[in-house]
């Protein structure tokens, strides 16, 4: 199997050359025939005696596909049993008191990629269900012919896999080892790899698809364009990684101040401190660049919609900051005062995202899809199709949605295992409002074609009053 000689019979095709004509051996047919086998073992015989080796062909030499995947997957988990085992000896070897403060940091540097690999993972999912539902997510986001299938989505999540807890690993063994200035680069290399990976200009490591997602992200930022479907869904996911981005923009801070690995990072006031004014500001970008997006398609197309659309993500705004004051006033003033106010609009902001997500991106028509199936979907007899289903997306969309304001809370950031894990949640939220939403515009699309169709078609009346085509 790995290689090693093997005895074929005298009519393998493994002893052809490809694109030759088969010989058909049958004993005493022929005199043909009988020639041919004697010319085939005389050349074998003279072979073996010159110490030649007959060629195999690559089939019977290389080990099958589903063998070299086995092996890619023991060696995955013997690579991810020896970080564990490292990171845990090197966590082991610090002292009690500096054990929370240094995991705190290195969490910190760590788990917004982790969650992006997270994502990425899940967007793979997506683009699989689509591709076995036939959905046409290529014309739906404008793509091009050369786009990303999922397969290579989950070849990207792979490598981001293996090198993200890699990295985070030498991060914690140097610096369980006193090699500190070693294991603060360790982050370094990490942010500045992944950076140069998504701006490299050269046509390797998928240009076009780097070049979209650029493009997108700078749509997004500046929405001085007319707005297409790809600039909204990605801005809307964008928005379930505001806590992402939030993290990253305080790793950044401490790496360009080299306060990385040190007890500088830990002080309250310091310029990445956890009382930065730049942690809200980064919290609230993705709401505020979705609510330019919202006014820009108001100024296209005049809907009403869009107003409404840019008023729910408004609401956003007050959570964050009234959050963030917690760190600025008197904590009576903060009890008596700010929290109650931050309570009712986390409360606002999540009953109205969540009836948002419902009747307008999932188009539920007010939960009438739970007990009526009237007007079957696409993905309904692969994914949907059951009435628990519907029960569980709400039911878990809203609690997710009310989830959020914990997520978002500035004065909340201490408990970052805590924040981790409702952050992969919301990601979870995402994951699964991207089938319904991406389900919801291919619906749309068919309909609008259907529609155009029907329109190009001569009526009847047409026909009978037209004398073009009939001989009279």
């Amino acid at each position: 199997m790995f290689g090693g000689l093997v005895s074929n019979p005298i009519n393998s095709p493994h002893l052809r050359k490809s694109g030759s004509r088969p010989v058909v051996f049958d004993t005493g047919v022929s005199e043909l025939g009988n020639s041919s086998e004697e010319d085939l073992l005389l050349s074998l015989e003279t072979n073996e005696m010159k110490g030649g080796v007959t060629p195999l062909s690559s089939a019977a030499i290389m080990p099958s596909p589903l063998l070299l995947w086995r092996f890619k997957v023991l060696l995955f988990f013997i690579w991810g049993f020896s970080c564990c085992k490292i990171g845990w000896d090197s966590v082991m070897r610090m002292s009690a008191d500096l054990r929370d403060l240094f995991l705190y940091e290195a969490f910190l540097y760590y788990n917004p990629l982790l969650l992006v690999t997270m994502m990425v993972w899940l967007w793979g999912i997506n683009l699989w269900v689509f591709a076995q539902a036939n959905v046409g997510y290529a014309k739906i986001f404008d793509l091009d012919q050369s786009h990303l299938t999922h397969r290579e989505i989950w070849k990207c999540a792979t490598w981001m896999t293996i090198v993200v807890p890699t990295s985070m690993t030498a991060y914690l063994y140097l610096y369980s080892h006193g090699e500190v200035s070693l294991a603060a680069s360790q982050p370094v290399l990490l942010y500045t790899a992944v950076a140069m990976t998504l701006i490299f200009p050269f046509d390797i490591f998928y240009l076009s698809s780097r070049f979209f997602l650029l493009r997108t992200i700078w749509r997004i930022m500046f929405p001085l364009q007319a707005i297409s479907f790809a600039d909204f869904f990605l801005a809307d996911i964008f928005t379930s990684m505001s806590k992402v981005f939030s993290d990253l923009e305080r790793s950044v801070c401490r790496m360009v101040h080299r306060q990385v690995a040190t007890i500088a990072w830990f002080e309250a006031d310091s310029v990445c401190g956890s009382h930065a004014v730049a942690i809200p500001i980064v919290l609230v970008l993705p709401y505020i660049f979705r609510l330019f997006q919202c006014l820009r398609q108001y100024k296209d197309t005049r809907e009403k919609t869009a107003l409404l659309n840019a008023l729910k993500y408004s609401t956003a705004v007050p959570v964050i900051f009234l959050s963030a004051l917690k760190y600025h006033v008197f904590p009576e003033k903060w009890t008596n005062i700010y929290r109650p106010l931050w309570l009712l609009s986390s409360v606002l902001n999540s009953l109205y995202s969540f009836y948002w997500d419902i009747t307008r991106d999932w188009d539920l028509s007010c939960f009438t899809r739970i007990f009526k199936f009237s007007k079957p979907h696409i993905l309904s007899h692969i994914l949907y199709g059951r009435k628990w289903v519907y029960f569980w997306v709400i039911g878990s969309n809203l609690i997710l949605r009310c989830t959020w304001t914990y997520k978002l809370s500035a004065h909340l950031r201490h408990n970052y295992l805590t924040v981790f894990t409702i952050t992969a949640l919301e990601m979870l939220r995402r994951f699964q409002w991207v089938f319904f939403r991406v389900e919801n515009e291919w619906n749309k699309m068919n309909k609008s074609n259907i529609q155009l169709a029907m329109m190009d078609l001569p009526k009847e009346e047409d026909k009978l009053l037209n004398p073009n085509g009939h001989s009279v």
